[in-house]
């Protein structure tokens, strides 16, 4: 609000409060309903698809300039709704009634019990999902390096650092070593005494550069530098300083001249220059190092603005699935892009049923990388609902190629919110602590991003040889944050640093 406007008096703010709550409630309603109609939505799972779509439609308007007026009153602004929306309206209306028109009931209330049933939902959804919280409230994950299969003390540690789950990369080692990482991973939780969970995620439909050729034995890609991605095999005769096979030919088919690719996480981007029967020739367009950025196999490949209509599920998927239904507590589920994908995936999990030996129903983290995901992301939320735990994963890293690093902090809390207002619990993932993990010593910038992390009930964290100082510096930082925020509202711990101006010793 500036100074120019005059706040409105509570009888009208009361007034414009009323028709938003109607509004809402109708458009909520409106959406939900044809949710329930076509869905089997649990009827433990109803409040949070019916709060959902409250949100929804609370956040098509533009309310900037009555969350000011609000707050000038000394009213809630909105800013905190997420989990409670139409309660949240109630209690705004109810103590506006009592400021325009005198003594309101303490029924026009909501009750305890109905204010606060989102945040208790999202706290057990996090318990069903990983388990029972530490100390810090939310639930460190870690990704399991190939070691862990011989190492049983590794894992031991770990946990006792405050790690509460684990993560299996299927994109990596081999079904063998994977039971073999697991097998240890429980005996070490039975040992400590606690419920560790597991989590493996499916690779999913990922791109990335197979077979590689480097001519005159370069191996650092400059701007201006010419590449070929080829789409089933190399040709005979060299056509590009730096060649590669993509995993996936049907990326090679959808590309066309002036599409923008990055490889290896963004840290080298080009652009489609002319399509050739062998595939496609791209210019170097940026790299992340000016010396050049290595090329090689094995980097992950994200093509933007153009629309891949890949499967979710691959054949490779399917198989590992045999093995996830049997091992796992939770399936990751790589490069979901729609609710249909969710139903495919429930499918898939069910007609392995037979394989399951752990009582526990198999959970689902649906893990949104791409544009395509977060513009469906409460479609895929309310059909993951309907058949086992689910969570979200931010998964920072091909998000921030696909949307660009701008964007993805916008869209970082957009996700956030959404989950919340689903009662859904979320991952905080990609690069949490990355140089202390891989160097010893974290960046100030990695620190502040620890400490926001804690608006997420779960934070991920990669592999590296000082994982384990990571995971304690993590837990440190949680636990001090827990007491300072929930979610995004602030809560008024006492600051001792300040004491002093107080007169307090």
């Amino acid at each position: 609000m500036t100074g120019t406007r005059r706040p409105s008096l509570p009888s009208t703010l009361l007034k414009q409060v009323v028709d938003l709550r109607h509004d809402v409630a109708a458009r909520g309603g409106e959406i939900a309903g044809r949710w329930e109609a076509a869905l089997p939505i649990p009827k433990e799972a109803i409040p949070s698809v019916r709060n959902l779509a409250a949100y929804l439609a609370l956040r098509h308007r533009d309310l900037r300039d009555l969350q000011d007026d609000l707050a000038f009153r000394g009213l809630s602004s909105l800013g905190r709704c997420e989990s409670r929306v139409l309660a949240t309206l109630d209690a705004v209306c109810a103590t506006l009634a009592r400021c325009s028109d005198g003594p309101a009931k303490s029924e026009d209330w909501p009750g305890p019990g109905t204010f606060y049933h989102g945040v208790e939902r999202i706290e057990q959804a996090a318990e069903a999902l990983f388990g029972a919280p530490g100390a810090s409230g939310s639930q460190i994950m870690v990704t399991l390096p190939a070691s862990a299969a011989t190492e049983r003390t590794w894992c031991r540690r770990m946990i006792e650092a405050g790690v509460a789950c684990f993560r299996v990369n299927c994109a990596h080692d081999s079904p063998e070593l994977w039971g073999q990482m697991i097998r240890n991973v429980r005996a070490a939780a039975k040992t400590a005494g606690r419920e560790v969970r597991v989590e493996m995620d499916l690779t999913g439909p990922r791109a990335r550069t197979a077979e590689c050729r480097l001519k005159d034995g370069e191996r650092r890609a400059k701007v201006g530098d010419k590449i070929l991605l080829a789409r089933q095999q190399l040709p005979p005769e060299v056509q590009a300083p730096f060649e590669a096979v993509c995993s996936l030919p049907e990326v090679v088919d959808a590309l066309e001249e002036g599409t923008t690719l990055f490889f290896n996480e963004g840290r080298l981007g080009a652009v489609v220059t002319r399509k050739l029967p062998s595939g496609a020739l791209l210019t170097v367009s940026q790299v992340a190092k000016e010396k050049g950025e290595r090329f090689r196999s094995d980097m992950g490949i994200n093509v933007l603005d153009v629309p891949l209509r890949l499967p979710a599920l691959t054949e490779r998927d399917r198989r590992h699935l045999d093995v996830v239904v049997h091992e796992a507590d939770i399936v990751g589920y790589s490069f979901v892009q729609s609710a249909a994908d969710m139903d495919v995936l429930h499918e898939e999990i069910a007609s392995r049923a037979r394989l399951r030996k752990r009582e526990r129903p198999l959970a689902v983290v649906a893990k949104i990388e791409t544009a395509l995901a977060v513009q469906n992301l409460p479609e895929i939320i309310v059909h993951g609902l309907c058949r086992a735990p689910l969570g979200v994963m931010i998964a920072r890293g091909d998000l921030a190629v696909e949307l660009g690093p701008v964007r993805l902090a916008e869209v970082q809390e957009e996700l956030l919110w959404i989950c919340e207002a689903a009662h859904v619990p979320v991952v905080w993932a990609t690069q949490v602590l990355e140089s202390l993990a891989k160097k010893g010593l974290p960046s100030r910038a990695e620190l502040t991003d620890a400490a926001m992390s804690e608006r997420a009930e779960c934070v991920m964290l990669n592999k590296g040889p000082y994982i384990l100082e990571a995971v304690k510096t993590l837990d440190a930082v949680l636990t001090r944050m827990k007491g300072h925020q929930r979610k995004k509202m602030a809560r008024f711990r006492p600051l001792r640093s300040w004491e002093h101006l107080l007169g307090v010793e």
